[in-house]
């Protein structure tokens, strides 16, 4: 499919890639980018990753035939209701947050007769960097992007938002926002907490600078992620607060085990939950091998 015009709100790294990407894929004319950041648009702008900038959500979604929202997920209910009393009949509105649940209510609370052309979706995709001049035009090339559209949402509006992302390269799938919201909770969600928690508890020990000067690859390897953008993961954190919890609850229950058998001493329990996740580790393969830093998520 063809768009004529393309608003993308949050013009990050994200944001700014999709632009880059549908540009290549020859699935756009003008781009109109919006951001709060100044600094971001005029970036953009010189970038060639947008072609007009607005600063007022409203004014970037005037005339857009589809509205690509690429905002921390907390800030999304504003821009929805920003936004809503200025779509055309025809125009579609996606987002590309980590959470569906709570982005889903949102919409429904804010668009109101627009929301059956609202089509929620995540790409499962980033880098170490942020910001527009991070983005790729290659950011979702064989990247998994998962669309959670809701009954009433209509079937042209779904078929265009796909057809927008294999544009870009991705692979589209579907399922039901709390179907996603629970296996994210614990693939990706759940490893990000755990890796702010690492370095927090290695930074708060004694002495920290020596400490962090001697950490390894497997430290390092294990906490990448902790260099994800914190407002962002504030937000995801509270918008799927009960899946999360649920995640870490069960985690807790594992190193709770952990912690017992060193206590006890019991060798072969250690070795034998040792031996469990090494198996289920290598039942990856090296499907985390191509794709490296999707799980590093900027807005």
């Amino acid at each position: 499919m063809s768009v004529d015009r393309l608003t993308v709100i949050g013009i990050g790294l994200i944001g700014g890639s999709f632009a880059r990407a549908v540009r290549r894929g020859g699935a756009v004319g003008e781009i109109v980018g919006c951001s709060i950041d100044g600094d971001e648009l005029r970036s953009a702008l010189d970038l060639g990753v947008i072609d007009r900038a607005e600063a007022d959500a409203a004014a970037a979604a005037r005339g857009a035939d589809v509205v690509m929202i690429a905002t921390p997920v907390g800030a999304m209910p504003a821009v929805f209701r920003a936004i809503a009393d200025v779509l055309g009949e025809q125009a579609i509105v996606s987002d590309a947050g980590s959470v569906k649940g709570s982005v889903v209510a949102a919409a429904r609370a804010h668009l109101g007769r627009h929301f059956p052309r609202f089509v929620a979706g995540h790409p499962i995709a980033g880098t170490e960097r942020s910001g527009v001049a991070a983005s790729l035009p290659d950011l979702y090339v064989d990247q998994r992007v998962i669309l959670t559209p809701e009954p009433e949402t209509h079937a042209d509006a779904i078929a265009a938002v796909r057809a927008l992302w294999e544009a870009a390269g991705a692979r589209v799938e579907e399922m039901p926002a709390s179907e996603h919201d629970a296996i994210l909770a614990h693939t990706s969600h759940l490893p990000h907490m755990v890796a702010y928690a690492l370095v927090n508890c290695l930074g708060g020990a004694e002495p920290a600078s020596e400490l962090l000067r001697f950490a390894a690859g497997g430290f390092r390897d294990l906490t990448r992620i902790a260099s994800s953008h914190p407002v962002m993961w504030r937000d995801i954190a509270l918008a799927n607060r009960d899946e999360l919890l649920r995640a870490l609850r069960g985690y807790r229950a594992s190193l709770g085990e952990i912690v017992a058998a060193i206590e006890k001493g019991d060798a072969a329990a250690l070795e034998e939950m040792f031996a469990r996740a090494r198996a289920l580790r290598e039942r990856l393969g090296n499907t985390g091998q191509a794709h490296a830093q999707s799980d590093i998520e900027r807005p």
